[in-house]
């Protein structure tokens, strides 16, 4: 029987060994040297899925070549919405929405913007900037027709002493001058290329005019709802540590500047700084708890729905909404992902191993999204949580000894674990980071956080109601931020580290 138990898992079609495979597949056609031609990837995808449903002999092997051909059918529809070669360096005016927080860097803003119809089909479409684009042909009313744009506007002259109120969520006509993605090729240095193929970016430009340039509707969404909020922590918040409330908060980084990103890279902090899944997580549990102790107290909402369920499904819809707070990052999506599929099989009482879990958020990460193996965030979460799992598999053992001993051994696991990770990703390693992460950890995601999301929830229902949580989460962070600045000046805080051969991370 002990025989058997590792060829049940290697013939699951959704345990850790398909996932393994999946991942293998995706990974192999992402970083080979070329692209494999879409009349041999549509067949390998539906004899992988045959081979996937079929018996154990192949199932490893099916799942790998579905992983490969699926990547490599995503990657081809992606190189497919890049800027046409024909519009390469060209004009053309495109109306669209700006999307997510713009940044503004000193003598421009850098934003993304979705376009929706080139030339502008809603109020002022008519205008003269808009007939004249279409009439010199530098229009192309198709060719970026719902593509995502990452622009600049450079601010010289007028624009520069009134900048453009360039609003999340807000709608624009703007005439721009457009380019395929391309960055450097150095050896060890950011993929800016590839984080642009992974976020679908389909073309990079700038504002070519500042007086073509209108806006044709005010701002509205999320986004525009992120930064109205991030505002009121501004106004708030008096003090510099504004800025990091508004991180916690919001996932608002903009008022970071490169000073504070050295300090929280050398100390190993950047994890912690913007939302992170363990912040999903307790937003998630917050709700939850509030929802148990409802139906706890009326044991009449008991028979309409049982409290398991009900805490349950409010967690779900906590770690949403907050993921949706942070703009949908990565490491948020990753978080729901993973606890909605703990709650479904709850749900369902299904006995599920941490290791399952894992597995089967893995799988469906990769099938939603198999780009997502070139973020490196990619590779920290589901690394780190995977070395947590095959180094402390006791880790849900009782007592407060036992909790003492699970929480500095998960520090000590997780430096070693992903010191290979973050030299291969970045280059560099902060030694000093366990040290930093033992008072960080707690401090913030217990204290710093629930501060500055109570503060965001409470002003979402009234105005006002939440300044009080935002300057004691200010001055909460404010208390341990000097000594992190110390850890960062140490010699041991961060090391550059010469990139390593391709055998060496597979030995390490």
């Amino acid at each position: 029987m002990a025989q058997d138990a590792p060829d049940r898992e290697a013939a699951a079609p959704f345990g850790l060994a398909a996932a393994a495979a999946l991942l293998a597949g995706c990974t192999a056609c992402l970083f080979g040297p070329a692209l494999p031609p879409v009349w041999l990837m549509a067949p390998g995808l539906a004899g992988g899925a045959l081979a996937w449903a079929s018996g154990r002999r192949l199932r490893l092997a099916g799942v790998f070549a579905f992983g490969f051909a699926l990547a490599g059918l995503h990657a081809a529809a992606v190189l497919a919405l890049r800027l046409p070669a024909a519009l390469e360096g060209t004009d053309v005016v495109a109306t669209g929405t700006v999307v997510d927080l713009p940044r503004k860097q000193p003598g421009q803003l850098r934003f993304r913007f979705r376009v929706d119809d080139d030339c502008g089909s809603g109020p002022g479409s008519g205008s003269r900037a808009g007939a004249g684009a279409r009439a010199s042909g530098a229009c192309a009313p198709r060719a970026l027709r719902g593509r995502l744009l990452q622009l600049g506007w450079y601010l010289h002259g007028a624009a520069a002493a009134h900048p453009p109120s360039l609003a999340p969520g807000s709608r624009w006509r703007l005439p721009l001058r457009v380019r395929a993605p391309r960055g450097l090729r150095n050896p060890g240095s950011n993929d800016s290329e590839a984080r642009a193929f992974a976020d679908r970016i389909a073309a990079t430009g700038y504002v070519r005019t500042d007086a073509r340039a209108a806006r044709l509707r005010p701002p509205r969404g999320i986004d525009a709802w992120r930064d109205r909020m991030s505002a009121r922590i501004a106004a708030a918040v008096p003090s510099a540590m504004s800025r990091f409330v508004r991180a916690l908060a919001l996932g608002d980084t903009r008022g970071l500047d490169d000073a504070d990103w050295t300090t929280l890279r050398a100390a190993g902090l950047t994890h912690l700084i913007a939302i992170s899944g363990f912040h999903v997580g307790l937003a998630a549990g917050a709700l939850a708890l509030l929802v148990s102790a409802t139906w706890w107290s009326c044991p009449a909402l008991g028979r309409a729905l049982p409290r398991m369920h009900a805490s349950a499904l409010a967690a779900c819809i906590g770690a949403l909404g907050y993921a949706a707070v942070a703009g949908f990052a990565l490491p948020t999506m990753r978080t729901v992902l993973m606890l909605w599929l703990v709650v479904l099989a709850r749900l369902l009482r299904r006995a599920q191993r941490a290791a399952d879990t894992l597995a089967l958020a893995l799988l469906a990460m990769l099938l939603a999204d198999p780009l997502s193996v070139l973020a490196p965030g990619f590779w920290l979460s589901f690394g780190g949580v995977a070395w947590l799992l095959w180094c402390l598999p006791g880790a849900g053992e009782h007592g407060w000894r036992a909790q003492l001993r699970g929480f500095f051994g998960a520090q000590a696991v997780a430096t070693v674990g992903l010191l290979p990770f973050t030299v291969v990703l970045f280059g560099q390693a902060s030694l000093a980071g366990p040290v930093a992460n033992l008072v960080a950890i707690p401090w913030w995601s217990l204290v710093v956080v629930p501060l500055a999301l109570a503060g965001t929830g409470l002003e979402a229902l009234h105005a006002q109601a939440g300044a009080w949580a935002w300057r004691l989460a200010a001055w909460t962070f404010a208390l341990p931020w000097p000594g992190f600045e110390w850890v960062a000046r140490s010699p041991l805080a961060l090391w550059s580290l010469p990139e390593p051969a391709w055998f060496a991370v597979p030995l390490s």
